[in-house]
Formats: structure tokens, sequence, C-alpha cells
């Protein structure tokens, strides 16, 4: 089933952006009860697809919401890759319309988008969040929910004091996570991140750029650390689906340079993402 680019798949069946609705009963919209994923597409190829959407299905399961089969979905995704180029790829199950039993008319969503402008380099404001999990287990721990509205608004705080994004900082000072991305740094050539025994969410792009410093011989620690172990750091950076890895040039009022390291990882991620799609790298 073709679709034109930017056309959007509700349920398998496209829709033309302006007519794409989902129910105003639906506890998706009512409540933020869903989940969703963001993928980037390249050259209208998925980066780890398979992962996200096992990522997808988990966080449905925690919420309980039945999802259509995987491989149906992943063919939604490849769909609106492929008509797309380099794009993100965003999917979202609703919870649907009856909250006694759920996933009642429950709509699965996939869109694409162009990439949005992505800078070379990001200043982070420390922001409070006591909505975090903080290393405490609950029902949708690891889940990757639609109920973002915290995490919005830490970044629109950030922004509002003339930083780009926000950093999450957990009850006890511990280093957590950004709105929308993980947090890694460099200290004495170690790479630092916090552990997802912690609360993180287990981020693809994490992963992806753990194994490529795992490559490159660089030691990797992940644990629970507090702020005053970032302002030891050498070099900080953030990964995400969208931004890949992307140096971090200050937080709050600590100052960093974009390292040799940070630009390795960046080298690597690029060849990892290349050989894994048959891409040719420029």
């Amino acid at each position: 089933m073709g679709a034109p680019p930017w056309d959007v798949l509700i349920n398998g069946e496209p829709v033309a952006p302006e007519a794409a609705t989902v129910s105003v009963f639906d506890i998706g919209f009512q409540r933020g009860y869903g989940c969703f994923e963001g993928m980037r597409s390249y050259s209208g190829r998925v980066f780890r697809s398979r992962e996200h959407i096992e990522r997808l299905v988990a966080s449905a399961q925690s919420l309980k919401i039945p999802t259509v089969d995987p491989s149906v979905i992943a063919g939604w995704v490849d769909n609106r890759a492929s008509a797309s180029g380099d794009a993100v790829v965003r999917v979202f199950v609703t919870g649907g319309t009856n909250p006694a039993i759920l996933g009642t008319n429950s709509k699965t969503i996939v869109t694409a988008e162009p990439l949005p402008g992505i800078p070379t380099a990001l200043t982070l404001l420390p922001v409070r969040a006591p909505w975090h999990s903080d290393g405490t287990d609950s029902e949708l721990t690891g889940a990757k929910t639609m109920s973002y509205g915290p995490n919005v608004a830490a970044t629109q705080s950030a922004k509002a004091a003339g930083f780009d994004d926000a950093l999450l900082v957990g009850s006890h000072n511990h280093v957590l996570e950004g709105p929308t991305y993980s947090i890694g740094w460099i200290r004495q050539g170690v790479l630092e991140t916090p552990a997802l025994g912690h609360g993180i969410l287990a981020s693809i792009t994490r992963a992806a750029i753990v194994e490529v410093a795992r490559g490159a011989g660089i030691t990797i620690v992940e644990g629970v650390f507090v702020m005053d172990r970032l302002a030891e750091a050498d070099e900080v950076f953030v990964m995400s689906t969208v931004r890949e890895i992307l140096p971090v040039v200050a937080v709050g009022d600590r100052r960093y340079l974009a390292g040799p390291v940070t630009n390795q990882l960046q080298m690597g991620f690029r060849d990892l993402v290349a050989a894994e799609l048959g891409l040719v790298r420029p």
C-alpha cells in the first residue's frame, strides 16, 4: 500500500495530515494513556526499527493495551520511511475509548515528518524532576508513554532561561536524563552514563553508542551519579534518535568544550548506521 510523503497511517489506512483525527473520547487524548516511539529514517530506511518496535510493544504491555502484530507495525513504519527519505517516523498506540476495557477502538498511528534543524551543540539547564522514578520501580517503569507533560514543561522552563534544553535531576541530586535524550560524559578517559536500573529510558541510540564506545576500546561505567560528578567531566554529550550524539557546551554555569572523544563517538555512530542500513557515508 502506497501513500504520499507525510500522509498519516491510521490502523494502516493512509489519511491526509489535515484529516487525521483521534476520538475526543480516546484516553490517549483525554489522559495521555498510550505509548509511542520515535525513529529516524536515513534515505528511507529506519535505524534499528526492530528494537524500537519491540520497545513499543513492551510499553503497550505495561499499559495493558493490546497491539497489532509487530510485523504489521514494521510494515507501516517501512511504508512511511520509504516514502519520506530522511525523516522522523513516529508510532502511537492509543489507549482506546473505554477505560474499563483497555484497547477498545485503540488506534495505531504512524506518521513521518521532516527532520528538524539540529544544532551542533547544546546548553542544558538542570531541572528538578520529582515525577521521575529516580530508581523506584512502578507499573510503568521503562515504558515510553504518551504522558510527557512534565518533560515538555521542563524543556520550556530551560528555554525560558536561555538554554537549549533541560537536564532532569532526581530528588537526591542524581543525574538522570533529558526530557527526550540520554546523557553521558567523559571523565579521565572513561565514558560514564546513568544506569538503566535507575529508571532511565532504555534508549536505542544510547545502546548503539555504548556499542561504538566498546568497539573503540573506551571504558564504560554505568551507575548512579550526583551532579558534582558531572561537574568533573571533561566532555558531556546527549544521545537521542533525532539528534544522534551531540556535544554539550554548558550545564548551568559550568562550561565544556566539544571534545575529541565525543567527536570519535559521533563518527563511529554514523559509521554504524551506514553499515547496518547499507548506506554510503558522505
